[in-house]
């Protein structure tokens, strides 16, 4: 298949870039600039110029292709919900592209929830919105499902939003969590949602919500318990009035237990997770360099 992949140069992006050729697809992958442009070439890919805000650029490209992968996201928490909107305009335009075709359009999505027949909370994440727009694609005729990944997508080098837990912990001078830190994460390897990702584009019904996760849950005081081993620093609990002040950002998410089963996704595509968990790649000790 020729397919289509937007934030192909990305952390995710580059593996499933890198899981498709190795299929034996082609990759034609969006690029926002010349050095992106020039990264895709040297994977084995084409590029197409423009941005996730190229809306005919998408259009055009989506057609030309036998399917489309879209991971790009704006990541920046300021401008989450003008993200999130671009996101939606991009399927739609996507879906204009494919309309009538079974044709396979897969979007990455956050935020994996109980099981995949489980729905998100309306007060949820932004990106809600164009997960709503990517499953209601399959009324046009348009083979469309969706990855909702884990909020920990790691591999030995990179540990995602752990390793903002890190960075709080070289300041603080301990490794904290909160409550008695037994609320669970889950988390993917990249490698694993890469081929994820593939199942999903060669195999996945219409409208069908699949979970990117390795590991259903990881407690979050064994995450504390890895970094202060690393950087050699205390673990204790974080009080929840100051969870604020410690976690920034991340406190709104700390308390939380966000288990999430796989077994759906596993059954439905006989995606086996294979590569190493988080807490094993934590112990490598390569985040801490």
């Amino acid at each position: 298949m020729r397919v289509l992949v937007t934030g192909a140069t990305g952390f995710i992006g580059s593996a499933v870039t890198a899981e498709l050729i190795g299929a034996g697809h082609q990759v034609l992958g969006l690029a926002r600039s010349d050095a992106s442009a020039a990264a895709l070439t040297a994977a084995g890919a084409e590029a197409v110029r423009g941005t996730i805000g190229d809306l005919d650029i998408l259009r055009t490209a989506a057609a030309e292709c036998d399917g489309v992968i879209h991971l790009a996201f704006g990541h920046d928490f300021a401008q989450h919900e003008a993200a999130a909107r671009a996101e939606s305009d991009a399927v739609e335009a996507f879906g204009d592209a494919l309309a009538g075709s079974d044709r396979p359009l897969v979007i990455a999505s956050g935020g994996p929830v109980g099981t995949e027949r489980d729905t998100p909370p309306a007060s949820g994440s932004p990106r809600i919105a164009g997960a709503r727009a990517a499953l209601a694609q399959a009324e046009r005729g348009v083979r469309s499902s969706i990855v909702r990944l884990a909020p920990t997508v790691h591999d030995a080098d990179t540990c995602g939003l752990v390793q903002q837990l890190i960075g709080t912990a070289r300041d603080k001078g301990f490794s904290g969590y909160l409550g008695d830190g037994a609320n669970r994460w889950p988390s993917v390897h990249r490698l694993d949602a890469a081929r994820l990702f593939r199942l999903a584009l060669e195999n996945a019904p219409a409208g069908t919500v699949l979970h990117g996760v390795g590991e259903e849950g990881v407690p979050l005081r064994a995450i504390a318990e890895a970094i202060g081993r690393h950087l050699d620093v205390p673990v204790k609990a974080v009080a929840a009035e100051d969870a604020a002040a410690h976690f920034g950002f991340l406190a709104r998410i700390l308390g939380n237990d966000m288990r999430a089963s796989n077994a759906l996704t596993r059954e439905l595509l006989d995606w086996q997770p294979v590569h190493p968990g988080l807490l094993s790649d934590l112990d490598q000790g390569r985040y801490f360099g």
